[in-house]
């Protein structure tokens, strides 16, 4: 049995520091925890209030989940190239419950709660080229926002999930194969360097018909390694997929035609795939496919922060 006097200082420390709604996560044992998900593990269920993570540089292999109603939280890395969550999730592989991971289940982070921020920290999937889905960031929660951050893996990197939900990432860089910005979230990627790993497609967009947006593109740059030169800037996982690519540089490794069906001639109906003054060796509008729009002055209007993710004021995260 421990004594009643060893007890009580225990819990004064545990509640002293979530008192401070700070909690510095250290490799070398020099902060409050070791690991970010015992970081992670301190917030209690049904949190309302700010609590800010601060992970010091380091290599931390971990499969991360954080729960719904762990809402709130700010994690901060102490350096972009330095500070590095990683974990080798992939499908096809074992859980250890048993279950067999696929695509919803294969990721190395995974964001249910609301009201999330990064910032400086490179998420990252390891399983390999040719290990299938290996998703770094499964974003579930609404009102994510994500800065100065690096996505790295290669099939399906970013799952933007969640019906309904609103997510930001701004002056990031996302590197992968296939599909790699994927799922049915309206997201807005601004200032972010995308970059293609093999000659295959962008994103996979599965949004649904009722949301006016999808993944939408503005100020960015996108890049590929050397020799690639068949990569769409994207395709529709359900017919009613929306991206739009709003004043990008657009490199030469995307096809002329600019989109892929997914070999379904009806998703053309269906699809919003658009592109406003695309500029660079892969830019032509001419040779686009006929079922994408080249959009308006009068119609790119619409397509501001402010107006694609509604009452969420993104500047507060800044």
């Amino acid at each position: 049995m421990i004594k009643r006097s060893l007890i009580l200082p225990l819990l004064f420390f545990a509640c002293t520091v979530f008192a401070q709604k700070k909690i510095i996560v250290a490799k070398d044992g020099t902060g409050n925890c070791k690991t970010v998900q015992e970081a992670f593990d301190k917030i209690p269920a049904g949190n309302k209030k700010p609590v800010t993570i601060y992970v010091k540089a380091g290599i931390y292999k971990e499969r991360l989940i954080l729960d719904t109603r762990k809402d709130f939280v700010t994690l901060i890395g102490e350096d972009v190239k330095k500070t590095v969550l990683t974990y080798n999730n992939h499908a096809g592989g074992k859980l250890p419950n048993g279950d067999t991971v696929n695509t919803w289940n294969s990721a190395s982070f995974f964001i249910y709660a609301d009201n999330f921020t990064a910032k400086n920290i490179t998420f990252v999937n390891d399983a390999g080229f040719t290990a299938g889905q290996a998703v770094a960031l499964f974003v579930n929660g609404t009102r994510a926002a994500f800065f100065n951050c690096n996505l790295i893996g290669f099939q399906d990197v970013l799952f933007c999930s969640g019906h309904g939900s609103k997510q930001y990432y701004k002056d990031c860089y996302i590197e992968g194969t296939t599909d790699f910005i994927f799922g049915p979230a309206t997201a807005v990627f601004v200032n972010c360097h995308i970059h293609s790993k093999k000659n295959s497609h962008v994103t996979a967009a599965s949004t649904p018909r009722e949301i006016p947006f999808g993944f939408v593109f503005i100020n960015c740059k996108l890049t590929a390694d050397s020799g690639l030169n068949k990569v769409s800037l994207g395709r529709p996982w359900q017919p009613n997929a929306s991206v739009a690519y709003i004043n990008c540089e657009i490199g030469s490794h995307i096809i002329a035609e600019g989109w892929n069906n997914w070999k379904n001639p009806d998703n053309e109906k269906t699809a919003r795939f658009a592109e406003y003054k695309s500029y660079g060796p892969g830019a032509n509008a001419e040779k686009r496919v006929s079922w994408s729009k080249q959009l308006t002055d009068e119609e790119v209007k619409k397509y501001t922060v402010e107006n694609i993710l509604g009452e969420w004021k993104i500047e507060k995260k800044k």
